[in-house]
């Protein structure tokens, strides 16, 4: 089984370390590490530290050797999963789920068939809990690179990142189609794919319009449809394994 991983804010080089706050109370009190066992130390972009306990100190303290320092590389193609607002909290199921598969990117939109809508206060504390689900997940996961969720983007500006990606697709519940299937589309090796989830009620077709101009068509995943918040994962994984991250 593989260590278990906590987030610090930088992390730390040959020696001993302490950690402690919440993550160390995580450690001390949920995780119940003794002195010996092993843990990860990320700060959830890419760099990480491996570790070995030497002793805890009451209930949220511990502290630690660091045996070893590494720095994930970026994985190519970078798949980003552009994600129209859910219902309630299948949003935060979306992103823990995306985050789970290995995606790299998250960008909540606010697609003209949402019900949800993010504005002010709501809007802010909305993303917060994306981005705190996306850290939970990643640490869950065993990442030490977590998605980045994005601010919430408006059509247009979805439109301008699909335009510079080398990959576009809008998943599509279409079956007949012309674009096809996902699974038979040419994908990159390298650079970067962004795949568009619309909302249960579907993608407008002005939406559709303004993505297809930016150079993203529309594909199916398979013969049944799938929800709003499990369509991200579903494309993430089968981009994962078509392109030889998963194997």
């Amino acid at each position: 089984m593989t260590a278990p991983v906590f987030v610090v804010d930088a992390v730390p080089g040959a020696g001993t370390f302490v950690l402690e706050g919440p993550e160390g109370r995580h450690a001390v009190s949920v995780k119940r590490l003794q002195a010996g066992e092993e843990l990860v130390l990320t700060d959830g972009r890419g760099r990480w530290a491996e570790c070995v306990v030497r002793e805890t100190e009451g209930k949220d303290r511990l502290t630690v050797e660091v045996t070893g320092e590494h720095e994930e590389p970026e994985e190519e193609p970078r798949i980003t999963v552009v994600q129209a607002l859910p219902k309630g909290d299948r949003g935060e199921l979306a992103v823990e789920t995306m985050t789970e598969t290995g995606v790299d990117a998250i960008v909540p939109w606010a697609a003209s068939r949402c019900i949800t809508q993010w504005r002010g206060d709501r809007g802010l504390k909305a993303l917060a809990k994306w981005r705190a689900t996306a850290r939970e997940a990643g640490k869950q996961s065993r990442r030490t690179r977590f998605p980045e969720v994005a601010d919430l983007m408006t059509t247009k500006q979805v439109a301008q990142l699909l335009a510079a990606a080398d990959f576009a697709a809008v998943l599509h519940e279409d079956r007949d189609h012309p674009s096809g299937a996902l699974a038979t589309a040419g994908l990159p090796a390298k650079g970067s794919v962004v795949l568009v989830v619309g909302p249960e009620g579907g993608v407008s077709p002005e939406e559709l319009a303004a993505f297809e101009a930016a150079g993203a068509k529309p594909y199916r995943l398979g013969r049944s449809v799938l929800r709003t918040s499990t369509a991200g994962t579903a494309a993430t994984a089968l981009v994962l394994g078509r392109t030889g991250r998963w194997g």
